[in-house]
């Protein structure tokens, strides 16, 4: 069992429209997540929310790049990156936070992937790993020690969110019915397998309490 503590953070990660189904990258039972998450999220004392928030054109999506399809990959400056359909591009519906999403206590919204040549997964990095989105020094200024990750995708932005997370020091829990996965490329077993790897704590949601 998780006690929630007053040092805990709640991390919504992208729960937008477009990874919903109907969405142009949907995940399957993306909106799913919705109502668990709407559950914990007034538990938490801190909560954050991420949202993809990409420019017409971004290096990532698979248009952007004559000959190929979503989910093939590519190098770029920063190392392989996977290409995706147009997705969440900014002031589109597709953008918009679910509109079953209940937390107007959040207090932060953290942007992330608007840069138009480097993706960006991780709440706390872009994919080139060195440009912050600032989200780890707003969780320290306000005494945060642990980080619980919910939202999408569970293989994708969750996953590097999660390992960022514990990487800046934060003990770091998933919680996994509040997570849907895109599992492209193995990418499921391999966010398993690096969870199992670093020792962090995977939980459902019935595991936490107030």
């Amino acid at each position: 069992m998780i006690e929630i503590r007053e040092t805990d953070a709640l991390l919504v990660i992208d729960v937008q429209n477009d990874f919903c189904p109907g969405g142009n990258l949907a995940i399957a039972e993306g909106d799913a997540v919705v109502p668990v998450i709407n559950r914990l999220a007034p538990l938490v004392p801190t909560v954050v929310l991420t949202q993809d928030w990409h420019p017409a054109g971004h290096l990532s999506f698979a248009s952007s790049h004559p000959g190929k399809a979503p989910f093939d990959t590519v190098t770029v400056g920063y190392g392989d990156q996977v290409l995706w359909p147009d997705h969440c591009i900014q002031l589109t519906e597709g953008a918009e936070f679910h509109a079953d999403l209940r937390i107007p206590q959040a207090q932060m919204v953290i942007r992330k992937g608007f840069r138009p040549a480097i993706d960006s997964y991780s709440a706390f990095f872009e994919n080139d790993k060195a440009t912050s989105t600032g989200l780890t020094g707003y969780l320290r200024e306000r005494g945060v020690t642990r980080v619980i990750c919910t939202g999408l995708a569970y293989d994708v932005c969750v996953r590097y969110s999660a390992e960022d997370a514990q990487a800046a020091g934060f003990e770091t829990v998933i919680v996994k019915d509040a997570c849907r996965g895109v599992n492209a490329h193995g990418s499921l077993e391999a966010a398993e397998q690096s969870f199992s790897d670093r020792g962090l704590t995977v939980v459902d949601s019935g595991d936490i309490a107030a």
